[in-house]
């Protein structure tokens, strides 16, 4: 484990997403691409991420979950992936972070 300290921790902006659309990306064995609502003030995000060996796009939809939204956009087949999916994983398994409550796309969360 790498220790950093709550000044870099809190540059992270987590907000809550919800998951619009999902398709898999043809052209890869890993790659899901998602259109994620993050409410009024961030808008729709495209959002790739290597999730496909652990969900098939149709369980994604309308699915709320945290996303970390300010890292620079990555170009992903032809596409810049906005945002990254939080998850946890355990060797073979992994699990996308799902809310407990309604919240509103865009929250943040902290």
């Amino acid at each position: 484990m790498k220790l950093i300290n709550y000044d870099d921790f809190a540059k992270v902006e987590f907000r809550v997403g919800e998951i619009k659309e999902a398709k898999v990306v043809e052209e890869s064995k890993k790659l899901i691409r998602m259109v994620v609502d993050f409410g009024k003030e961030l808008g729709e995000r495209i959002v790739f991420s290597g999730i496909r060996k652990w969900y098939q796009p149709e369980d994604l939809i309308n699915k709320k979950t945290v996303f970390v939204v300010n890292l620079p956009p990555k170009k992903i087949m032809e596409e810049e992936s906005q945002a990254m999916i939080f998850g946890a994983e355990n060797g073979d398994d992994m699990s996308i972070l799902l809310l407990d409550n309604d919240l509103k796309n865009g929250s943040k969360v902290f």
